[in-house]
């Protein structure tokens, strides 16, 4: 993959521009159709198989009985390629392993229109299974493996998955990873000779690193130069924000002034935004020192915890800074963090990053940067934006937005392979339509991600569910029944009013 997004606690390096001036942008640069139902009939006789009488539109695990101690019915889901006689080939596999198939049927793909999914119920072992699927997906696309019921994924299939945290308290251990900056500045840094600044910064860092989960956010006495750049930075951006940012940014605003004090002659207290942010949409905030790698801090994500910086960039240039700082973490992502629609999918990004491989979070850190930090959306008609990097960069949120930028639709397919430019403004920006149109479309890019078990968030207890087994699954299935009477209660009784 050729885009290289630096590490930072927004995934973020540079993006903030001096000026339009000294930073200009970059820009210049048949097969038949595959009948399933006439290739089960080829295949009747040659994989023993046994159709279901019944077709149903919604599949569910199978409740066969396994024929020994040692088998159960499996469930794999495989999609096909447009072509003749890929379901013949696909299933002769089977056959070569000495599987049984108990059932088969066919649908539409979801993801292509133009291929078919082959839902196959088999009567297997742990090791047919796991011989079998290696095989498959050297001829298909797997899509799904349910293996029979109470039975788990042979261990060696998490074998080589990266650690990632299962619940909230994991994240002590990952949150003073910091890879740059922190209390250590380059030579090139606006404040690199500047030795009281130099040891503010090993205060702010200090401050993160000692941060446990749970302890309250300790209180900071800004000084007057601080306050006073923090002015310069909220004065200047809220001259554009009327005209530029979305809505949900311009409904959240006037909410942080009231609760958390956001004024220009005051800079905000992690504590407070913390507070607001939890009742809004149940994130918090966790101070950090720097640059977090992005698959530490994708996983913050995952648990609704935003690393956030609290130091604030150097007085020489209050219009620059080489990386985040506290006026670009509160103007520029806490408002929207307190939009539910939006804390959603920027969980969701997080939480397919969970034990993902080191080029999937590529992919992802890439999707987070081209929304969540320099993400444009389609309002009343006319362009606004939602990314925090733009939102707190004076001169390329009037850039994005002046109708000389290049501008495409979002598609996590798309724009993971996209370059990150972290020296001007970006090449090309990407619209949504809307949060839940973007959070849609991250969902289904999710599905493309091979991991050998999926993740449920669990809000109780602040703890992931690694759904890899039939009884974990079937454990969410009742939740989600619960969940469903509740909706029916709640019909019923609007029924009766009406």
């Amino acid at each position: 993959m050729s885009n290289n997004c630096s590490s930072s606690t927004d995934l973020e390096t540079g993006m903030y521009t001096k000026n339009s001036e000294e930073h200009e942008s970059r820009r210049d640069g048949s097969l038949d159709s595959v009948n399933p139902a006439h290739e089960e009939k080829q295949l009747n006789n040659e994989a023993t198989s046994n159709t279901c009488d019944e077709k149903k539109d919604d599949m569910s695990l199978s409740t066969a009985r396994p024929t020994s101690s040692d088998k159960g019915v499996a469930t794999i889901i495989f999609s096909l390629k447009n072509e003749v006689g890929g379901l013949v080939r696909a299933l002769r596999l089977f056959q070569e392993k000495h599987v049984n198939l108990v059932h088969i049927e066919s649908r539409k793909s979801k993801q292509r229109n133009s291929d078919f999914e082959i839902f196959v119920g088999c009567d297997t072992d742990h090791e047919q299974l796991k011989e079998l699927t290696q095989l498959l997906r050297t001829h298909t696309d797997v899509v799904e493996i349910t293996p029979f019921d109470n039975c788990t994924l042979p261990d060696d299939d998490m074998a080589g998955v990266p650690w990632f945290p299962k619940k909230i308290s994991d994240l002590d251990q990952s949150s003073n990873r910091v890879l740059m900056y922190g209390s250590e500045l380059d030579a090139d840094h606006p404040g690199f000779k500047d030795n009281m600044y130099r040891t503010r910064r090993k205060y702010f860092a200090d401050l993160a690193m000692a941060h446990k989960l749970g302890d309250p956010i300790l209180r900071v006495d800004f000084t007057t130069e601080e306050v006073r750049t923090w002015g310069v930075v909220f004065r200047e951006l809220h001259k554009l924000y009327p005209s530029h940012a979305c809505k949900e940014y311009l409904k959240n605003l006037p909410l942080l002034a009231k609760y958390c004090n956001y004024s220009e002659d005051n800079i905000p207290q992690l504590e407070d935004i913390s507070h607001f942010l939890k009742e809004r949409s149940g994130f918090i905030i966790r101070p950090v020192a720097g640059y977090l790698s992005p698959r530490d801090f994708l996983a913050g994500l995952a648990f609704r915890v935003f690393h956030c910086t609290q130091y604030v960039r150097h007085s020489s240039d209050p219009l620059y800074t080489p990386e985040p700082d506290t006026c670009h973490e509160l103007l520029g992502h806490v408002p929207l963090l307190a939009e539910p629609s939006f804390a959603q999918f920027s969980q969701e990004i997080g939480l397919a990053s969970l034990g993902a491989s080191d080029d999937t979070i590529q992919k992802l850190a890439t999707c987070y940067f081209f929304t969540v930090e320099f993400g444009l959306c389609k309002q009343d008609g006319r362009l606004r934006a939602f990314g925090a990097g733009l939102l707190s960069s004076i001169s390329e949120l009037k850039h994005a937005l002046s109708g000389k930028a290049h501008i495409l639709p979002f598609d996590p397919a798309v724009t993971c392979n996209q370059e990150c430019i972290i020296t001007t403004f970006q090449d090309v920006y990407f619209v949504s339509e809307s949060f839940e149109d973007a959070k849609n479309k991250m969902r289904e890019f999710a599905k493309t991600i091979w991991r050998p078990f999926t993740v449920r968030y669990d809000p109780y207890t602040q703890s992931v569910d690694i759904l890899k087994d039939t009884t974990t699954i079937n454990s969410m299935v009742k939740d989600i029944r619960h969940e469903l009477d509740i909706v029916e209660d709640a019909l019923n009784r609007l029924n009766k009013q009406l």
